[in-house]
């Protein structure tokens, strides 16, 4: 990881000073860096312990796609935190953040182009095109409030999951492995991205302190699991004070705890747990095949974590 942040570092530089002063600024604020990790252990998992400079491409086209999104994200959402920080459109405007975002982005797809790596550049290409329609689509269905499990569930695959099942897959084709492999740990990467957001929307229903604060899914009106299980199981009568609620009343404090404590007293939460465990479990199913290693053991370290992290 040492080696891929003076990689990445390097992959973001440019002549014109304000960029290179904004992009120290991204590197300085790094969150987890759980993307090129998935990168990493899968790329030494499927090839024995052995990669090579296309796996610190992979990892670094990963980091700079992801960062890319979560700057347009910031403006989109007219957010000006980020991990505890100010984010770049507080600091320096929508315009300068947007055009930062279009740089990274370009960036990432020069990165695979310039080394002729094609068949990552086709998977990053899937992610951020499935990206775009996942958030498209929640905010079309945002506006009814009408969402079905099915389509929740098709909303997390695209915005979170395709990007870890990128992440994933990629680490596999740059060790040059089979494309069984490849497809193989895609939907590892699925499963567990799928696992990361329900952990993620459980998060709106604890009392924790996680760096959001609680209930802001529902003063967004994002129809998360819990939510969506709740209006499911419970009378006409509770449905239409459950939906008043969310759409008329959902910057009221105590109209937003009302609503937690009955998607809680409903069972919405349980059955949530319940789901992203089965995930979790299909995701593990399918690193079986593969014989024990410090990198497998690691891959279900970061499982794990996942679905147990407090933050």
């Amino acid at each position: 990881m040492e080696i891929f942040e003076r990689k990445f570092k390097e992959s973001m530089v440019s002549k014109v000073p304000l960029l290179n002063r904004i992009t120290h600024f991204i590197v300085r604020r790094k969150g987890k860096q759980m993307r090129p990790m998935f990168v990493f252990l899968v790329a030494k998992m499927v090839s024995k312990g052995n990669f090579t400079e296309r796996t610190y491409r992979g990892a670094s086209i990963i980091e700079l796609i992801h960062t890319a999104t979560l700057v347009h994200d910031d403006v989109v959402d007219d957010s000006n935190r980020r991990r505890g920080f100010f984010s770049l459109n507080a600091l320096w405007k929508n315009k300068i953040a947007v055009l930062v975002g279009d740089y990274l982005l370009s960036k990432g797809l020069l990165l695979s182009i310039d080394h002729d790596d094609f068949d990552i550049l086709k998977l990053i290409s899937i992610a951020v095109k499935e990206m775009s329609e996942g958030e498209l689509l929640q905010i079309e269905k945002a506006r009814k409030l009408d969402i079905t499990e099915d389509v929740y569930f098709e909303i997390i695959r695209q915005k979170t999951a395709t990007l870890i099942a990128a992440c994933c897959g990629i680490g596999a084709a740059s060790v040059n492995a089979s494309d069984e492999d490849i497809a193989t740990m895609r939907k590892f990467g699925e499963l567990i991205g799928i696992a990361f957001q329900i952990k993620d929307d459980l998060f709106d229903y604890t009392d924790a302190q996680i760096g959001k604060p609680t209930g802001i899914d529902i003063k967004e009106q994002k129809m998360t699991l819990p939510l969506i299980y709740t209006l499911n199981h419970c009378s006409k009568k509770e449905k239409n004070w459950l939906i008043n609620s969310i759409k008329n009343h959902n910057r009221d404090k105590k109209r937003v705890k009302e609503v937690i404590d009955f998607v809680k007293k409903s069972g919405g939460i349980e059955y949530t747990i319940s789901n992203m465990k089965d995930y979790q479990t299909k995701a593990l199913s399918l690193l079986q095949n593969y014989p024990d290693s410090p990198y497998k053991s690691s891959l279900l370290t970061m499982v794990n974590y996942v679905i147990e992290r407090k933050i």
